[in-house]
Formats: structure tokens, C-alpha cells, sequence
């Protein structure tokens, strides 16, 4: 097999909304497809609404009924709905890739009955849960892959400390076409629609819930109201598995304990359509995202293409990428150092300096060059697997 050779190749995904493993699972695929692959995406679709965007290539979505139960119960029927739609499929593939535990764990219990020969397993990054179960199926997600891939180096070095696990590293980007720093005329509407009159107008993507750091945000937001009181937050996101209320609960209840009106001086729009995405970026001044644990951070990298200046927890994985002259660095346990270092954004020598720099860095990372990373690893793995057959014996 030649390093050119066309492949085909299954990626799977837990969901069809826009969370980071969605996105990066159908910008693979249509990057792969690109290169002359034969890619299709499988995912679970539990509204019946499809993908949040249209799909250059092959997909499939997979109907989620609803749960009754905990957590655990949710889990375990995702992969079990997994399993029974892919045990039907009459298309095999050279490789199947998932992209998340519930689909992994899904293959893993295809390839134990036989179905398929083997599987390849992304970790964006490693969840610490509550549930035995839950850990459990991480657990065997990562260890009974036949291959783990991974996007940053943190993460890298997580599986080989934590599961001695020697993971390929491939890597994420952002399309700078359709991210970019030139107005499609959609921003003027858009912030009539969301309320956005402020300024300074903060924007974050990714939802309220522990692992996107909200309650520290919001109290350094209510700190930096007292330097701009016409400041306005926006949280935009939030499609999830989890259910994240009793976070959620508290996070409001310091909003209303502080007076903090939502729909003015704190906007949250939900899951924000693919088309106006875009313009969002392009109708703020300034992204924070003081996360405390990502497997890359694909919204920094389109807030980057975008022009906004960006300010993001002085942590892997974003170090690995961002410099102090690319993005403010923050403690993002610390609400009053972060509360600062938000003042910061809004001066114009700043915001221009830090805005050029994520303009040239995000340059940097392209859905081809990504797609050209997976396909070697997928060659070499392949190659691995062939010469690990046993030679037949002539009689």
C-alpha cells in the first residue's frame, strides 16, 4: 500500500451539534474526502434534526431515543444504539476511527464479535468521572483501541504517563476562509437580534458547565463591570451529554445576586447556527476563554482567524500553541487576575497587536494539513497490522 493509496474510512461521533469533537470529526472528514479518500460519518442524532451544518461527503445519522435513568443508563444505550445501526451496514472500511468514548466503545464491541478488525481512537482529552461506569468506558476506550490518536501534546504525554500508551499526534485547525476578519454583512442584524448594543462585548463559545471554567468568568465579568459598566458577556453554546444544572443553578443565582440582567448585560444566545457563527466572532471585541481543560481549543482558533483578540488560560494545552505576544495568559482560577487581564483587551494597542499575532498563528493550522497527518497514521497503522499477519505455509 502506497502512501497515496485511497482509503476508506468510517469516523464516528457522539453527536451532531456543534461541540469540538463534532466539529474536528466532519472537518476531517471533508478534508480527507478532499485528498481522495472514501470517508463517511456516523453519528447520533437525538432530535431528528441532523448535522448543524450540510456535509461535503458520505454521512449517516443515527436516531437517539430518549433515556430514562442516570447518566449511566444514557451512556450505555448511546453505544448500544451505536453498535445495532453499524451491525446492519453492508460497507466495510480500511479503517474506523471514532472520536469519542461512546463511539469507541461501540467499535470495541463490533470488533469483539467479529464485525470489524480493528479500531482507531482519538482522545481529545481524558475526563475525570464520578461514575465507575463512566470510567470505565473511558478506560477501555483508550486501552483497547488498536491505535490512540491525540491533538495536543499535553494529551500525548497524559496517555503515555497514565496508560503507557504511545499516541500519534495529529492536529487541529480552523477553515481561514470561512473564519476570517472580513464582514459578510451579517454582524449588523445579528446584534440587533442578540441584544449586543455594549461595549466592550465579551465572547466565550462552549456553554455553562464546570470544565468551560463559567462561574470564575462570570465573577471576574462582575468585577470588570465596575471598570465598564456598558460591558457585556456573551456565552454562546452549550449542547451536551451532561447535565451540568446544579452548576448551572449556581451560576445563575450569582447573576441574580449581583444584578446582572440576562438578555443585557449578559447574553446567552444557545447553540448558535453554523451561518451566523462566523458573524458572531466578527460582532465581538474581544474572546476569553479561561477553560480548565481541553483536548486543543478550536474555538481559539477560529476567535484567531477571526481577529479577535484572545485571552485563554496560561495552561496546556493552549501554551503549546499561543505565546504571550498571541494571547493573554491568565490563572484561570483567579477572578481577579482574569477580571484584569479582560480590562486589557479593549485598548487599541492591545487589540491590535494581539489581533495581527492570532491572525498569523491561525494561518498556521489547516484542515489539509490535518487531514494529511491522519492519513500517514492511518497508512502506518494499516501497514503494521499487515505485517503482523501470519505468512501462509506452502504445502
Amino acid at each position: 500500500m502506497t502512501p497515496l493509496s485511497p482509503l476508506r474510512i468510517a469516523l464516528l461521533t457522539y453527536a451532531t451539534k456543534p461541540r469540538g469533537s463534532v466539529v474536528h470529526t466532519l472537518e476531517l472528514a471533508e478534508a480527507l474526502q478532499d485528498l481522495g479518500h472514501h470517508v463517511c460519518v456516523y453519528a447520533l442524532d437525538k432530535d431528528g434534526s441532523g448535522f448543524y451544518r450540510s456535509l461535503r461527503c458520505p454521512h449517516q445519522t443515527i436516531p437517539a431515543q430518549p433515556v430514562t435513568g442516570n447518566i449511566d443508563a444514557l451512556i450505555q444505550q448511546r453505544i448500544q444504539e451505536f453498535v445495532d445501526f453499524l451491525a446492519n451496514i453492508n460497507t466495510t472500511y480500511d479503517c474506523y476511527h471514532a472520536q469519542d468514548c461512546i463511539s469507541a466503545n461501540a467499535l470495541l464491541s463490533l470488533k469483539e464479535k467479529g464485525s470489524i478488525p480493528h479500531f482507531l481512537r482519538t482522545v481529545h482529552h481524558i475526563e475525570d468521572f464520578n461514575s465507575p461506569y463512566l470510567q470505565r468506558c473511558q478506560d477501555q476506550s483508550i486501552r483497547r483501541a488498536d491505535r490512540c490518536l491525540c491533538v495536543s501534546l499535553h494529551w500525548q504525554v497524559a496517555l503515555q504517563e497514565g496508560y503507557g500508551i504511545a499516541a500519534s499526534r495529529v492536529f487541529n485547525a480552523v477553515d481561514n476562509q470561512r473564519f476570517s476578519p472580513h464582514s459578510d454583512g451579517l454582524e449588523s442584524e445579528l446584534k440587533t437580534r442578540l441584544g449586543l448594543s455594549g461595549w466592550p462585548i465579551y465572547l466565550t463559545v462552549g456553554g455553562i458547565e464546570p470544565r468551560k471554567n463559567s462561574l470564575t468568568l462570570l465573577h471576574a465579568f462582575i468585577q470588570l463591570r465596575q471598570q465598564y459598566p456598558q460591558a457585556q458577556l456573551v456565552i454562546a453554546g452549550g449542547a451536551t451529554l451532561f447535565d451540568y444544572e446544579a452548576y448551572r443553578q449556581e451560576f445563575f443565582a450569582v447573576a441574580q445576586q449581583t444584578n446582572l440582567q440576562i438578555g443585557k448585560s449578559l447574553i446567552l444566545p444557545g447553540v448558535i447556527t453554523d451561518a451566523d457563527l462566523p458573524a458572531l466572532y466578527r460582532s465581538a471585541d474581544a474572546f476569553v476563554f479561561p477553560s480548565l481543560k481541553e483536548g486543543w481549543g478550536l474555538v481559539v482558533l477560529e476567535a484567531m482567524a477571526s481577529g479577535l483578540p484572545v485571552l485563554v488560560a496560561d495552561q496546556p494545552p493552549f501554551t503549546e500553541f499561543l505565546t504571550a505576544q498571541e494571547a493573554l495568559l491568565v490563572d484561570p482560577n483567579d477572578p481577579q487576575a482574569l477580571a484584569t487581564e479582560m480590562a486589557k483587551l479593549p485598548n487599541p494597542l492591545i487589540a491590535q497587536k494581539l489581533s495581527e499575532a492570532g491572525l498569523r498563528r491561525s494561518a498556521d493550522y489547516s484542515w489539509a494539513r490535518s487531514a494529511l497527518a491522519h492519513a500517514e497514521v492511518y497508512h502506518q497503522f494499516l501497514q503494521s497490522q499487515a505485517d503482523q499477519e501470519p505468512v501462509p505455509v506452502r504445502r
